[in-house]
């Protein structure tokens, strides 16, 4: 692949980089080997702020010490409800040096939702970002007796408001720094309190299907699944990351998180979820993981550039990704690059490709990972054409994350990869379901012992609901989830993801969700892109007053028939769409259509639009 980019420089490292057997160990003995070096940055009032591995410990131990005095005892659950920031982590890495059990709540979850999570984990310390997520706590904690202490990152709006219950996480670590002092050898105990096979974390699912179970994972896992990653996907103190997804998430937790505390490498956090793509510029990431929501914006940010774009930088761009694609294409297909090709490459790279990247903020990129959800394999040869290699990889919260990875040798676009070495991967032959067996696999849901035997069987396999296949390569492709495949009124078996997925490749949408289970034929419901469509409408001067009118406008809908009539060629005639509609609303994270990675829930929306989608069946 070095026609392309320096595939040695992504292999894997096999090599242990921090001894250790609980993620505090592993911690810690970070702490130690790296001291003074930068740990990670975060933005605060439009300046980058460094922390080192020596301040980031002292902060730890404080924030250890403070749960301590407060009465947080080994084995208790602490809850962070907050979007991906510095204090998170702190937070996180506070509860586990405690010896306690830490877990994510979505910023997002109403008062009802923190309530069950916090009730249903035992939770007794809360820790809050700010004034917004402290609302919710005190809404909730009439109904939680067990919750003693709740610890509020950020303070604006609330210097005056006076809690017994409610202290600030400086007040926090002021405990406990003279809790410290008093209590000479007492933190070297918590932190040594709990052992490989105890609870460290708990991620709870979205709940698309019920109340939402929260999957423990132990120490022992996580840091067997952590240093497995590395050999999969190699990085190190050189490198640089964004952590911008929801820490709650398995993803990135395990990917973000705690994979660069292994390695060394650095984390920068967003501003805030606004402020991903002016970030990500900032940043430039040496190594980039995101789901395919945010690669499709790219996309789309730049195809809509090109298109605004003077006549010589269009040409400029055709050209220059056009020799991108001869290039990744031959790459692909293991074939040789001619010297002619390779120099023109280099002109593209010139030309109009460098200029490509750093739009984006990826011109440092050594690697892009793709995840949490299916992407086009239009996509990804549009990345590798950049001359960007983008490995797609699978897993589950219930796997610890990654269960397959691609290669970085061997990119199959529209595959997720082959196993991962540190686990085992098949398809079962009768239902065609992907099974997971391996060291990373959860310890089961907890209180929820009955859901735990449907998801583990008796040989130790996870089922994990998705359908797909192997090929004589070993390389596996997921088809669909088995609860989505649509069985048509005709009897035919439909995959409406890799439908969709064809779709979100247009600039103009950002999700659909295909429909037609027994049914005539395919419907969809489709989410626009506000920003592009809105450009697009003002560029012919529709008019519209706000997002519903501009669903409505006749050009809108001609605009996405059009989309949908290029998708249509690529699929039999059973497979195609003939009736969509548009989603009148703009819907957001904080929207219970939307799960915390940004994927519309599908039977949720069957459900709420029940009236849209029948009026695509009546004749």
């Amino acid at each position: 692949m070095s026609q392309l980019w320096n595939a040695s420089r992504l292999a894997g490292n096999p090599n242990t980089v921090v001894p250790g057997e609980t993620m505090t160990e592993v911690f810690w003995n970070a702490v130690n080997q790296r001291g003074p070096r930068l740990m990670m940055r975060e933005k605060k009032l439009g300046i980058w702020r460094g922390w080192t591995w020596d301040e980031a410990g002292e902060a730890v131990r404080q924030l250890a010490m403070g749960l301590a005095a407060n009465g947080f005892q080994v084995g208790e659950c602490a809850s962070i409800l907050s979007n991906t920031r510095l204090e998170w982590v702190l937070a996180d890495l506070a509860v586990l040096s405690a010896g306690g059990v830490s877990n994510g709540i979505y910023p997002t979850d109403a008062a009802s939702q923190v309530q069950y999570l916090c009730e249903d984990s035992s939770t007794t310390v809360l820790f809050v970002e700010d004034e917004e997520q402290l609302d919710k706590a005190l809404m909730a904690r009439a109904q939680l007796p067990l919750l003693k202490l709740i610890v509020v990152m950020d303070m604006e709006g609330l210097t005056r408001y006076a809690d017994p219950m409610v202290i600030s996480l400086d007040q926090l670590r002021s405990h406990g720094a003279a809790h410290d002092a008093e209590q000479v050898g007492v933190f070297e105990r918590l932190r040594q309190s709990r052992q490989p096979q105890d609870l460290a974390i708990l991620i709870y699912t979205s709940g698309t299907t019920g109340k939402p179970k929260g999957a423990m994972h132990s120490h022992a896992a996580l840091v067997y699944t952590m240093r497995g990653y590395n050999q999969v996907i190699y990085q190190d103190e050189t490198d640089e990351r964004m952590l911008f997804l929801p820490l709650c998430h398995v993803a990135e937790r395990m990917g973000g998180q705690y994979f660069s505390i292994y390695t060394g490498t650095v984390f920068n956090f967003v501003e805030n979820p606004d402020t991903v793509p002016e970030n990500v510029r900032e940043i430039a990431p040496t190594t980039f993981t995101a789901v395919p929501r945010v690669w499709e914006k790219f996309y789309s940010a730049v195809t809509i550039a090109i298109a605004e774009a003077g006549a010589f930088q269009q040409w400029a761009y055709r050209v220059s990704i056009g020799i991108g694609y001869a290039v990744s294409e031959r790459v692909l297909a293991k074939r040789p690059v001619p010297l002619w090709l390779k120099a023109a490459f280099h002109m593209a790279n010139g030309l109009a490709l460098n200029n490509v990247r750093r739009m984006m903020g990826v011109q440092r990129a050594r690697i892009l990972v793709t995840g949490a959800a299916p992407i086009s394999p239009d996509l990804v040869r549009w990345y590798l054409a950049l001359g960007l290699p983008m490995l797609e990889v699978w897993g589950q919260t219930e796997s610890c994350g990654a269960s397959t990875a691609m290669p970085v040798s061997q990119i199959k676009p529209g595959s997720i990869g082959l196993a991962c070495p540190f686990n085992e991967v098949k398809v079962d032959p009768q239902t065609q379901e992907l099974l997971i067996r391996g060291p990373n696999v959860f310890m089961g849901y907890l209180n929820q012992p009955e859901k735990t035997a449907e998801t583990i069987d008796a040989e130790g396999w996870l089922h994990t609901g998705d359908v797909g296949s192997m090929d004589a390569e070993g390389f596996f492709r997921i088809t669909d989830r088995m609860k989505d495949i649509i069985i048509t009124a005709g009897g035919k078996n439909i995959t409406p993801s890799e439908w969709e997925n064809e779709l979100k490749f247009s600039p103009f949408v950002t999700d659909a969700v295909v429909i037609g289970d027994r049914r005539a034929y395919l419907s969809v419901i489709i989410m626009i892109d506000l920003e592009n469509v809105e450009k697009f409408a003002q560029d012919r001067d529709v008019p519209f007053s706000n997002y519903a009118s501009l669903t409505r406008a006749p050009e809108v809908q001609s605009l996405i028939q059009a989309e949908i009539d290029k998708v249509n060629t690529k699929f039999a005639r059973v497979e195609q769409i003939k009736q969509f509609r548009l989603l009148d609303t703009q819907l957001t994270a904080e929207d219970d259509e939307l799960t915390p990675t940004m994927k519309l829930k599908r039977k949720f929306v069957e459900q709420k639009y029940s009236e849209l989608i029948e009026s695509m069946y009546r004749h």
